[in-house]
């Protein structure tokens, strides 16, 4: 039994979701309130429709998914991070980053956590005199200039382009790009859709990354001298990135009725129940990959009669249908690692089936069979 006012339910709080797997809720007088409670409690720590239509987006028609169910990253093995620190008026602007502190300390422990669901591995780079893809519009008013939700769109590729290829990359790049504005354009602000401005001075790109303009304070003195030194405040980027980050993985908190008081991470970034819900996620999209890939793989074999399967196709198929056997039996007992590592496998080996060089030149070349 807890008193009705707690440091966990102050007054206005009914529920306290801890970042482990707990929750306590303050029942009220009824029975059926408490039923209602308990249902939104579910409905924030597992799954919904909503959740469920994300996992398997590729079959689910876009008008039935919402813009989060859109944004999510796809299952993968691995990701790739980039960090870029983006300066196109280096005359004017010296700017200092300490990129490799602010991984140690902010993101390798959130890094740590999702371990469990991909690797990851992290880089950086400085770009020089790298532009915004559009011209900001200069406002009389706030003597700044505006960045509009509708000109967004239009600075990705610009940008992406001095990025380097992610052509050869093997897992998704995530790109996160710090852009200090040039001196005459600055201060720079980034407008929502209704005008207003954005707090962070940031936005995310689904599946791409995310760029946050991080603003020069004018010096006293209109003759300073230039270049201006900069020490970029790297706690306030990185609670930026941090939380597209976990956007752009579906972990959005944004939906939590207010009367809910969720317990902060802290430095892992995630809880222990938003953790079971990325393995759960990742393992129902994992299964409905290997159930495509099987089954474009019968259908070609299907075209050709006389076609002649190497054992050890037959045995990565073999495993492939053994490991989303073994995946769906232990999603049904709750053991979400155990799950997702099976299917894993059964991407892997179902990937191996299908693009195996004996059956690879069939898609360009059946009638050589």
């Amino acid at each position: 039994l807890l008193p009705a006012l707690t440091p966990s339910h102050p007054q206005g709080i009914n529920v306290y979701v801890g970042k482990h797997r707990s929750a306590l809720v303050r029942a009220g007088g009824s029975l059926a309130g408490l039923q209602a409670r308990l249902r939104e409690v579910a409905q924030v720590m597992s799954f919904t429709a909503s959740s469920i239509a994300a996992a398997l987006s590729d079959r689910v028609p876009d008008a039935q998914l919402s813009p989060d169910a859109r944004r999510n990253l796809k299952s993968s093995l691995g990701y790739e991070i980039t960090f870029s620190l983006l300066n196109p008026d280096p005359k004017s602007h010296t700017v200092d980053w300490d990129i490799e502190g602010a991984v140690n300390r902010y993101v390798k422990p959130v890094l740590d956590k999702l371990s469990l669901v991909a690797n990851f591995s992290v880089d950086s780079q400085i770009l020089y005199y790298a532009v915004l893809g559009v011209t900001p519009r200069y406002d009389k008013e706030s003597s700044s200039f505006i960045l509009s939700a509708h000109s967004l769109p239009h600075v990705i590729n610009p940008v992406e382009a001095r990025l380097g290829s992610s052509a050869a990359s093997l897992y998704p790049v995530l790109n996160f790009l710090l852009y200090v504005p040039e001196r005459s354009h600055s201060p720079l602000y980034i407008q929502d859709k209704d005008g207003a401005p954005v707090s962070t001075n940031a936005f995310h790109s689904p599946r791409w990354g995310g760029i946050m303009v991080y603003n020069v304070e004018a010096p006293a003195a209109p003759q300073a001298s230039l270049p201006l030194h900069v020490d970029v405040d790297m706690a306030r980027v990185m609670e930026v990135f941090l939380a597209q980050l976990r956007l752009l993985f579906g972990l959005s908190r944004e939906e939590v009725p207010p009367e809910f008081l969720l317990e902060s991470p802290g430095n892992e970034g995630l809880a222990d129940w938003e953790l079971d819900h990325l393995l759960w996620a990742h393992t129902v999209e994992n299964i409905a990959t290997v159930s495509t890939t099987l089954t474009s793989l019968a259908q070609l074999l299907d075209k050709i009669g006389n076609i002649v399967i190497k054992d050890d196709v037959a045995s990565e198929v073999y495993q492939a249908v053994a490991s989303v056997q073994s995946a769906v039996t232990q999603l049904s007992l709750g053991h979400l690692h155990a799950a997702f590592q099976a299917s894993k496998e059964a991407v892997t080996s179902s990937e191996r089936a299908f693009f195996d060089p004996s059956l690879l030149h069939l898609l360009y070349f059946p009638d050589d069979q």
